[in-house]
């Protein structure tokens, strides 16, 4: 029987873009989702939740590599009474459940798709996070991510298994919903937008077809084993060049207000929202330098082409609405 590559997560954002690539590549694959969808782009699609109960043995008896998408993404002022539970029961001994049953099952290759929160919310400008940083996460899902990357790291080391760790930045690209989509909605209007001073910092940003190369690479690029890469489109832009670049992906001419930065402080420290000004002025720079040196690996889809991408996406969308 042929080999599979199981993956989780697979009627998500970036699940869905990886096996379409995966299919392309002509790789067996089989997924798993917390619901059916009605694009499944596997071979195979399995209902089942990701925590600390549920046994995966059936389905792990073909795969030979794990590609694990699955998480209880962030949320915005969690309501929960202990969110920090709730993350670590999927995210964490989520993680571990599934890789223990992986080992038993003889699976040769775990990749975990963390993020970079793992290391912290904000970054000094031209000072990025680096893969060897110490991790300094900041909210209940980073430290879960965290807690999961060393927990896997220890199994790899007692057990034999091939762990890799990608930490990705803000991922982007066709179907992307949140803040990105939109912040694009807001530029698609051609309206006067208050970004034109926002120009000193820096974010580092990577397209989900960028993401989905760099995991193809990591399956069975010998060097990968038991590695953390972080990942970018290796392309640092402030939140006044990201506006621009959507005006111009969007065929959009724009007009930036320039609104100081000192008001946007003073209107969030008022609001009692400083924690959402500090993203949208801070910076959140990855040096990717390990990556492209471990890998022989460099991003091959440009910002440009990413964000062109995007809202061509977007647009299409807006059309059938």
């Amino acid at each position: 029987m042929s080999q599979q590559i199981l993956v989780t997560g697979g009627t998500g954002f970036i699940g869905q873009r990886l096996l379409l690539k995966l299919k392309e590549l002509s790789k067996p694959s089989v997924s798993i989702g917390r619901k059916l969808a009605a694009s499944v782009f596997s071979d195979e699609h399995y209902v089942i939740d990701i925590n600390s109960r549920s046994d995966y043995s059936s389905i792990l008896k073909r795969n030979s590599v794990i590609i694990h998408c699955a998480a209880r993404v962030h949320v915005m002022n969690d309501s929960l009474n202990d969110p920090l539970e709730a993350y670590r029961e999927v995210n964490t001994a989520g993680t571990l459940n599934l890789a223990k049953q992986a080992v038993s099952a003889g699976v040769k290759r775990f990749i975990f798709v963390s993020s970079i929160k793992v290391n912290g919310e904000l970054t000094i400008v031209n000072k990025p996070f680096r893969f060897d940083d110490e991790r300094y996460p900041e909210d209940p899902y980073g430290q879960s991510k965290s807690e999961a990357e060393e927990q896997l790291l220890k199994l790899a080391e007692d057990t034999g298994l091939e762990v890799v760790i990608i930490r990705p930045t803000l991922v982007y690209g066709p179907g992307v919903k949140a803040n990105f989509v939109s912040l694009l909605n807001l530029v698609s209007k051609g309206l006067p937008l208050p970004f034109g001073c926002i120009k000193g910092n820096k974010r580092s940003l990577v397209s989900v077809d960028n993401l989905v190369d760099l995991i193809v690479t990591c399956m069975d690029h010998p060097k990968a084993v038991n590695q953390v890469f972080l990942v970018s489109d290796d392309n640092d832009i402030s939140t006044r060049e990201m506006v621009q670049q959507m005006a111009k992906a969007l065929g959009k001419s724009q007009w930036l207000l320039p609104i100081p930065t000192t008001c946007y402080r003073l209107v969030g420290k008022i609001a009692g929202k400083e924690d959402v000004i500090n993203r949208l002025l801070g910076s959140l720079q990855v040096d990717i330098t390990h990556t492209k040196d471990t890998l022989g690996w460099k991003p091959p889809q440009t910002l440009e082409d990413g964000f062109k991408q995007t809202a061509d996406a977007f647009l299409k969308n807006k059309l059938k609405d």
